[in-house]
Formats: C-alpha cells, structure tokens, sequence
C-alpha cells in the first residue's frame, strides 16, 4: 500500500495531503524536528524525531519505498528519496525525476555559491493559491500512477515487493 512521508516542519501543504490521503485511505507519517497538532485520524502518524540535524531525512529516507511518496522541498532528501524508488513532490508541485534532481541539485549549489559570495539575496517566491492548487493535481496524478502500477502487478504483490 502506498505511504505518504511529509517532511513536515515547513511544509505549507499538509492539510492538502490529508485531505486526498483520507479519500484514499493512505498513511501519512508527519515527519517533524517537534509535536505537530495532526487531525485526529489512525491514517495519520506524527513521527517526532531527534533535534539533530537532518533527522527528519534521514527517517524518511530508512522508511521510503518504491510505491510511496514524499513530500519535501529540501533537495537532498528528495535525490535520496528517489534513489530509493519512492515518488518525490515539493508542496509546490514539482515532481522530482531522476533527470530534473540533477538540474535541481546543481541550482542549489549555485544558488548556495552566489548568497555565500553575496550576490543572491532574495528567497523563493512566495506559496500562491495556483501551487496549492498544482500541488493537490500532482499528488493525485501520482496517487492514481500507482494504484494503477498496484492493479497491474501480480495478484498478492504490491510496489514493495
């Protein structure tokens, strides 16, 4: 069965995960560096891990399969999602693949060497109604991907066999 991995201390989209992750009957583990207030629902899980640096990651990253889905703007987490098989949105809709992690990867470096030299000092535009929107029809696009990968594959396997 598909799970849901939400890389949530900034992410601006959970209740939209909810929300679909409900009509399908999905899990979604809130994954967090403190207690996030969750929807009182057995689908959802509130994963409270160590103040650690990249603690939260490295949990999504040891549960993910092929067949889930995270959701994360942080890059690095999504290259290491996606080597483990499993789908990788950001809360603004972007599906990371295996090509467009390369570009993504190298655009932080750079935009990582210009602010360290100064010369980049504005942030990422600011979360609109049109990525929420975008948001919700990628995570459904990729939700009915894979319950239709689950309906081709042989009777009593799922996408983590």
């Amino acid at each position: 069965m598909i799970q849901i991995y939400v890389d949530a201390d900034a992410c601006p989209v959970k209740d939209e995960v909810f929300r679909v992750a409900r009509r399908h009957g999905l899990t979604v583990h809130v994954v967090s560096n403190s207690r996030l207030n969750l929807p009182r629902d057995p689908l959802f899980k509130a994963v409270v891990v160590s103040g650690r640096f990249d603690a939260a990651d490295d949990w999504i990253v040891e549960q993910a399969a092929a067949g889930d889905i995270a959701v994360t703007s942080d890059i690095p987490l999504a290259d290491r999602c996606l080597k483990k098989g499993a789908r990788v949105l950001d809360p603004k809709g972007r599906l990371f693949t295996e090509d467009s992690i390369v570009d993504a990867m190298a655009s932080r470096e750079i935009s990582a060497f210009l602010r360290d030299m100064g010369e980049l000092g504005t942030g990422p535009k600011p979360y609109a109604p049109a990525d929420r929107s975008r948001f919700l029809g990628a995570l459904e696009n990729q939700i009915q991907a894979l319950l239709k990968l689950e309906r081709t594959r042989a009777p009593g396997r799922t996408l983590h066999d």
